[in-house]
């Protein structure tokens, strides 16, 4: 009762409020019979790898057992293993905050494997630090489980190459957050539905992932019904995918339906068009607006990709100057 008395004072001396505190006891029972003075060493060490009073208390909040794992033995060993694979200072402190429960993994049975599995990839070595310290919540995940699956189905999207998957992984670090069986292959498979061709879904996947990432019932499929709604056909629509895969994922009342009155109420042009250039959809609207007055101004006809896909210089000395 005097070793509980004693922590309680710790978490009231730091401003934890008594609400705060129970809950943090109810989360974490042993939390109950820390010592007072090696809590606040702990908590002493961690405000020296830079993270600031606020966001400790926060990062206690989260993950209270932290203050129940042994400092030397324990967190001083993952924070220097973690502090050797930064780039930049205080990207730990802010990995910590933002997944404080990486410190309850231990450093031999999961950092450390994980490592050498993303080197045996051939993701860089100045990447892999810069993937799990901006990502910190994949230490969490299971080499056999979760990760062995994700590469398995990148190679089947033809990332098959020594060293294209880890490269590949170590620049989209997100994609690891989603399941395969649940997000990415369902994803694949409606893209395959629309007609795209395996090279196509290849491109798609390698440049645009977060396509893949999104729910095919409430993002992929709406944005599809809404594009056949403005009559593209199957062969069109396709096209326009292949061509531009973050069509999928754009905003339909932010971004897409504009556009698409746009061209067809202001530049007075069919969505035929769109479908041979797909990069329309890229074009920010004032761009649009712009080009499109100065060609009506100087009575001028081109096509979309004439129009749009130059350097604005370039664009005036072909059709303005």
């Amino acid at each position: 009762m005097e070793t509980s008395s004693g922590i309680m004072w710790f978490f009231k001396d730091r401003g934890f409020d008594d609400k705060s505190i129970h809950d943090m006891f109810n989360k974490c029972r042993p939390l109950e019979v820390v010592d007072r003075e090696i809590a606040s060493e702990t908590w002493d060490y961690l405000r020296s790898t830079g993270i600031p009073g606020g966001k400790l208390s926060m990062v206690v909040r989260k993950c209270p057992e932290i203050l129940t794992l042994d400092l030397h033995d324990k967190l001083v060993p993952m924070i220097q293993c973690l502090a050797t694979l930064e780039s930049r200072p205080k990207e730990v402190a802010s990995a910590i905050a933002k997944f404080p429960h990486i410190l309850l993994h231990s450093l031999e049975e999961k950092l450390c494997p994980l490592l050498g599995f993303f080197e045996v990839l051939g993701a860089p070595e100045q990447q892999i630090g810069k993937l799990i310290l901006l990502n910190p919540i994949i230490v969490s995940y299971s080499i056999e489980s979760k990760l062995s699956r994700l590469v398995d189905f990148l190679a089947s999207l033809g990332l098959s190459k020594d060293g294209m998957v880890g490269r590949f992984v170590a620049k989209h670090p997100f994609i690891t957050r989603y399941s395969v069986e649940k997000r990415l292959r369902p994803a694949c498979e409606f893209l395959r539905s629309l007609g795209l061709t395996e090279p196509q879904l290849q491109r798609a996947a390698m440049n645009f992932p977060e396509v893949l990432c999104r729910d095919v019932n409430r993002v992929l499929r709406y944005n599809v019904m809404y594009l056949e709604s403005c009559g593209f056909s199957s062969s069109q629509l396709a096209a326009v995918v292949a061509g531009y895969p973050l069509v999928m994922i754009n905003s339909v009342s932010k971004l897409l339906r504009p556009r698409i009155k746009f061209l067809k109420e202001a530049m007075g042009r069919s969505i035929d068009e769109i479908a041979e250039y797909p990069g329309f959809f890229r074009h920010d609207i004032r761009r649009l607006k712009s080009r499109q007055k100065l060609l009506t101004q100087n009575g001028v006809e081109c096509s979309l990709s004439e129009m749009l896909d130059c350097k604005h210089k370039r664009f005036l000395l072909k059709f303005v100057v």
